[in-house]
């Protein structure tokens, strides 16, 4: 079960890499909860929609995953933590950019959700 929700993880930012809106939807929970620099919020499918097609100037590239943990706490429900390190594609070529990640899964109709995703950059070092 750990290692599904590591691959489902690693499948939602494949799809946010990619810019895949249809396979990162298909992963989110609809309301999914966000949280991370701009503050917390709830966020229906039209507006996640919107947010993910805002996000389309910087490309993301996933660098590395690592200090990954997981915790199954029912059948239907795992919570996963990690830190991710993402190269930022523009114009600029900005430094690598490296955030601690939690992220609330769920099964709901035989298929795994993600309802919570939080997301906060660790500072430079």
């Amino acid at each position: 079960m750990e290692t599904q929700i590591i691959e489902l993880e690693k499948k939602y930012w494949q799809g946010m890499e990619n810019h895949d809106y249809e396979a990162v939807k298909n992963l989110t929970h609809f309301p999914c909860i966000v949280a991370g620099k701009n503050g917390v919020q709830s966020v229906d499918e039209a507006n996640f929609k919107k947010m993910f097609e805002s996000g389309g100037g910087d490309k993301i590239k996933v660098l590395n995953f690592s200090d990954i943990e997981t915790q199954l706490l029912a059948e239907n429900s795992a919570v996963i933590a990690y830190t991710i390190e993402l190269g930022i594609i523009d114009d600029k070529q900005k430094a690598p950019v490296k955030c601690a990640c939690t992220s609330t899964w769920i099964k709901e109709n035989n298929n795994w959700i993600c309802a919570l995703h939080t997301e906060t950059e660790l500072a430079k070092q």
